[in-house]
C-alpha cells in the first residue's frame, strides 16, 4: 500500500524534489519555533489596537520609506504564504500568517489584525509568551476582544 502511495507520488514529482521540499520544511519549521516568539515579544504591546495610529518609517527620506515598504511587503507576502503552507506542513501557520498579515500593506489591515488576535485562545498564548520573558501583555481595544460563548 505505501509502495503504491510513493510509486504513484514519484510519477509526478523526482525523489530530489521531494527530499528537498522535506528539508526546507525541516528548517522552516525550526525557523518559525524562533522567528515567530522573538517578534511577537519584540512587539510593543499596544501594537494591534486600532486606537493607537502606527507609523513606520515617516521620518525618512520618501525613496529609502518606499524602498522599505516594497521590501516590508514582500517580506509579509512570504510570511504569509510561509503560514498558509505551515497549516498542511508542520509548522506555526497562524501566527506566521499573522506576522505576515502585520507586515503587508492593505485597506483594514489593523481590523483584520485585531480581529485575529482577538481570539481569546491566541491571545491568551501570546500573552503567556510575552510573560516568560517579562514582556506586558498585548493590549486591544474592547471591542476587538472575542471571548468563547458557553
Amino acid at each position: 500500500m505505501l509502495e503504491d502511495i510513493v510509486a504513484s507520488i514519484h510519477q509526478w514529482v523526482s525523489i530530489d524534489v521531494l527530499i528537498n521540499l522535506t528539508v526546507a520544511s525541516i528548517i522552516g519549521f525550526i525557523a518559525s519555533l524562533i522567528a515567530i516568539p522573538w517578534i511577537l515579544i519584540r512587539l510593543p504591546s499596544d501594537y494591534f489596537d486600532v486606537r493607537v495610529p502606527r507609523y513606520w518609517m515617516k521620518d525618512r527620506h520618501p525613496i529609502l520609506r518606499m524602498i522599505g515598504l516594497v521590501v516590508k511587503n514582500l517580506v509579509g507576502l512570504v510570511f504569509l504564504i510561509a503560514g498558509f503552507l505551515m497549516l498542511f506542513l508542520p509548522g506555526q501557520g497562524l501566527l506566521t500568517m499573522l506576522i505576515g498579515i502585520s507586515l503587508l500593506d492593505f485597506p483594514n489591515k489593523r481590523k483584520l489584525e485585531a480581529r485575529i488576535i482577538g481570539k481569546s485562545a491566541l491571545l491568551n498564548i501570546i500573552n503567556a509568551m510575552r510573560h516568560k520573558f517579562n514582556k506586558p501583555p498585548l493590549t486591544l481595544s474592547p471591542h476587538s476582544v472575542k471571548r468563547p460563548s458557553l
